[in-house]
This record gives structure tokens, C-alpha cells and sequence, in this order.
């Protein structure tokens, strides 16, 4: 990691010349690089080698009463800007942070906290077509999180206009779609009541609702809920969770408004380099029938499940990190009967 101290820079502006010595802070700069090889079962692979790389910029400063702030820029392949976030924590009174284009915040936080050796079950690279919440993150947010009392921490999120691309500074968006201002609440506990055995349990919670906008197809406002609980002791942490969307979408005959998830882990750190796991994640989709409806025994039939499960380890060793996962996908998409399989090998490189 390279450090910059006492380095003064506007984040509102890109121009060299604003760097001064003015002012106290400090910029650091992380990074790193991701080669993956992917073998995609049966199917057509044709290149089976991919690369990322990211680069991340923190910068932080206080105010004369103590209150700290952070700047976080992250660019991800081919210096592409990828999310940026402010956020202003205010002693006693917590953070308030403003986040634009980062899918940390809400709701979303807590999409999916299964414990895992490397990415969650859905995420090595083979996804299944799983639904996820997302709540008021997709767009640009503010989000007020509290102090921690008693192992408790309540965090408020607001969206404006859910879904809508990110915009600069001095500007507003336009347009309009079927959603409008989005609310999320989530809580999570850490009920440790002082004693070493409890400190591993955690709890989580949240809750989404994203007003319909008249001028979209959404007929009704959108509803997300998120609860999980996970647990660590020693070497093994485990855990499982369960979440729901309704989207509002009365409509239409040829579309489902209803997804209902679940999802569980286990995790066990062999040594401090050595890490393995499982996981599995399940959507199933409800509501409305398409015409083909055949109860689950045909293409798209009703309440068909698309399921992912992944087996995963990983090895780190100093700045390098070699993980695997083996992933298996059942109806993906929804579709009956389309069966995946995929073996993912990468090594990461950090700065």
C-alpha cells in the first residue's frame, strides 16, 4: 500500500493545481489484480482465462470539533470509475454517509452474509439467475448509521429516485421510471451479553418498501425483506438466512412479482492461510402463472426454484491468494431442467 500524508485535495476537483499543503489529511492508495481461469462444464467455454484489476483511493481529514470524514473513490478495469462514497462520522451521534454508484448500503448489505472462503455461492462466477434485494442501493443514497449500544446498530437508507443512474454534482436526473423514493431499515445485533461463547453470534435484519411511480408499469409499491442469523466459534462459522422481493408488478399474465430466497453456509479456517467452504443460495419464484404453467415439471413452470451450491477454498500467502470454486447451478434463470456446472481457479494480487 502506498501512503500520501499531508496532502490536501478538493474531492470535487481533478485538477492537480488544487493540491496543496494547506491543510492536514491524508490519501491512501490500495489496489490489485485478479486472474481467473473458467471452466464452464459441458458447455462452450472458448477462453477460459479472464483478468480484473481495481484500484481504490481513501482519503480522510477531521474537523476542528473531532468529527472525522472519508473520501472513497473505486476504479475498476480500464480506470473505469465503479462507486464513490463521502461519509462524515459524527462522534456520539454516528455516520452519515452519501454513496453513489456502491451497492454496500440498505438493505443490500445484508443481501447475503453467509460465511464463505472466497465469494458467496452465487457470486464465483457461475450466478444461477438468483434474485437478491437491493432496496434503495442502485442509485445515489444517503445513509445514517448509529453509534453501536449494546451490540446494536440501526442503519436508515434514501433513495430519491430508486433505480436512476448516478449523477454529478450540480445536476438532477431527468427522467422518470416506474419507481420512485426508496426506504430501507436494517438493524444488526450482536447479543454477545459479554461472554466470549456469544461473541460470534450475530443477527441481521431489513426491511425495503420503493414507492410505485404511476408514470411505469408498477402498479403497487415494491416490498424487500432480508433476516439472518450466522454464528462463529473457534475455527467454524455458520449461518443462514432468508429474504423476499415483491415488485408491484400486477399487470402483466406474463411475469412473476414474487421471489422467495434462502441460503446457508459453513465455513472452517484450516490455519490462518487455509480456508474451505460450502454454500447454497435458492430462489423460487411465485405469483403470477405464465400460460405454459405445467406446476414445476416443465420450461417455466410455476414456482420453479433456480438454486445454486458452491464448494470453495482458498490459500493466502502473503500479497497472493489463490481461492477455487466448484459451482453447480439447477434451473438457472428459472428455466426447468437447465442444469450448470462450472470450476473457477483465480489468483488475486493486493497493494
Amino acid at each position: 500500500m502506498n501512503k500520501l500524508t499531508k496532502v490536501g485535495c478538493s474531492a470535487l476537483c481533478g485538477s492537480l493545481a488544487a493540491i496543496s499543503s494547506a491543510s492536514a489529511g491524508e490519501l491512501t492508495v490500495t489496489g490489485g489484480a485478479d486472474l481467473t481461469w473458467f471452466s464452464h462444464g459441458e458447455a462452450t467455454t472458448g477462453n477460459p482465462v479472464g483478468m480484473a484489476s481495481a484500484v481504490t483511493f481513501k482519503g480522510s481529514g477531521e474537523l476542528d470539533n473531532g468529527w472525522t470524514f472519508n473520501l472513497t473513490i473505486a476504479e475498476g478495469d480500464a480506470s473505469a470509475y465503479s462507486a464513490t462514497t463521502i461519509d462524515m462520522t459524527m462522534g456520539g451521534f454516528g455516520t452519515i454517509e452519501f454513496d453513489q454508484g456502491n451497492s454496500g448500503n440498505g438493505i443490500a448489505a445484508y443481501d447475503n452474509v453467509m460465511p464463505t472462503a472466497w465469494e458467496e455461492a452465487h457470486g464465483a462466477g457461475l450466478s444461477g439467475g438468483v434474485k437478491t434485494v437491493l432496496g434503495a442501493s442502485t442509485s445515489n443514497n444517503v445513509q445514517y448509521t448509529t453509534p453501536t449500544m449494546a451490540g446494536t446498530t440501526l442503519a436508515l437508507t434514501y433513495a430519491r429516485e430508486q433505480g436512476t443512474s448516478d449523477e454529478a454534482d450540480k445536476v438532477a436526473t431527468a427522467g422518470e421510471d416506474s419507481r420512485d423514493s426508496a426506504y430501507d431499515i436494517t438493524l444488526k445485533v450482536n447479543p454477545s451479553l459479554g461472554t466470549e461463547i456469544m461473541s460470534g453470534l450475530n443477527f441481521y435484519f431489513g426491511a425495503s418498501v420503493i414507492e410505485a411511480n404511476l408514470n411505469g408499469t408498477q402498479e403497487d409499491d415494491a416490498y424487500e425483506g432480508v433476516g439472518a442469523i450466522t454464528y462463529a466459534l473457534g475455527p467454524v462459522e455458520i449461518g443462514a438466512m432468508w429474504s423476499g422481493l415483491y415488485d408491484g408488478q400486477e399487470d402483466t399474465s406474463a411475469s412473476y412479482h414474487t421471489y422467495k430466497n434462502h441460503a446457508f453456509g459453513i465455513a472452517f479456517n484450516v490455519n490462518d492461510d487455509l480456508s474451505v467452504s460450502y454454500g447454497q443460495y435458492e430462489s423460487r419464484k411465485a405469483g403470477i402463472a405464465h400460460t405454459d404453467q405445467t406446476n414445476g415439471t416443465g420450461a417455466n413452470g410455476f414456482n420453479v426454484s433456480a438454486k445454486v451450491t458452491s464448494w470453495q477454498a482458498a490459500y493466502t500467502l502473503g500479497g497472493a491468494s489463490v481461492r477455487v470454486a466448484d459451482v453447480k447451478a439447477d434451473n438457472v434463470s428459472f428455466l426447468y431442467g437447465d442444469d450448470q456446472s462450472a470450476t473457477i481457479v483465480s489468483m488475486s494480487l493486493a497493494f
